[in-house]
């Protein structure tokens, strides 16, 4: 039995290439997901960086931004993780536990900052106006393409000098934006829908790294149309039976599971 072609995402199409069987369980069959503390990280650290750049600073100065900034951002973080009291609460976590990704979660923010700063210092212009080139031109907007049936959420589109840029921020272990190519490469083709011109770069926000980018270019969009085409076609039946399990070590690891591990299983 063929579905309606749904609206995928840069993270259905990965979820898809780990496993065939996840993608069946997570988007077709809807079967609930538990939460875990990096996705509610990630949430939490997202809203920290979206209300950083809506701050007043009409009051700050070249000579204190370091350090009200950085208590700003420390009050922010204590902010919006208040917010999620109740949804870390229900993690059933150990209390050290939570504070340590507390603290993981600052220092993250305090790399940021650091590359903040440096471009902050850099600037010939007073503080007010220097602030002002780096505010995003659009912070956590969602891109629908109708025509490729994609969607996806832009964390930041910026403007530095005469590029424009499309970004992601990313907690990665490991830093290597060729290991997110495809999302950067959907994020511009939505981008060059939405807008009629492709932007200059896509690239990603490595809070526990430097920024890295790819250089956006027709080629990068063909790849971006090719593989949402293909996962299109890829996922048209609503029968278990065609979407085969993918072993590996995405299943089950030394500190979690897949959410659909017991599940997957006792099936064939």
């Amino acid at each position: 039995m063929l579905i309606p072609m749904r609206v995928q995402s840069p993270s259905s199409i990965k979820t898809y290439q780990q496993c065939p069987r996840k993608y069946y369980y997570n988007y077709i069959a809807k079967l609930p997901t538990l939460p875990n503390i990096h996705q509610l990280r990630g949430n939490i650290v997202h809203s920290v960086l979206e209300r950083f750049f809506q701050l007043d600073v009409g009051e700050v100065t070249k000579e204190d931004f370091r350090q009200v900034l950085h208590v700003k951002m420390q009050e922010l973080l204590v902010e919006c993780w208040k917010e999620k009291e109740g949804a870390l609460e229900k993690l059933g976590l150990e209390d050290e536990n939570i504070v340590m990704f507390f603290e993981e979660s600052m220092h993250m923010l305090d790399n940021w900052l650091k590359q903040l700063f440096s471009k902050l210092e850099k600037s010939p212009l007073p503080f007010d106006a220097a602030w002002k080139t780096q505010l995003p031109l659009e912070q956590e907007e969602q891109y629908v393409s109708e025509r490729y049936g994609v969607r996806g959420f832009i964390d930041v589109v910026e403007q530095v000098g005469t590029e424009i840029r499309v970004m992601d921020y990313k907690t990665d272990k490991r830093p290597d934006v060729e290991k997110h190519k495809l999302q950067l490469a959907i994020y511009a083709l939505l981008y060059q829908e939405k807008h009629g011109t492709l932007p200059t770069k896509a690239g990603i926000y490595f809070l526990k790294g430097d920024e890295a980018h790819v250089e956006v270019d027709e080629a990068l969009v063909e790849f971006a149309k090719r593989e949402v085409e293909l996962i299109h076609q890829s996922t048209q039946s609503k029968e278990k039976v065609d979407y085969p399990k993918q072993i590996s070590p995405l299943c089950k690891w030394r500190t979690g599971q897949c959410d659909f591990y017991d599940t997957c299983l006792g099936e064939d």
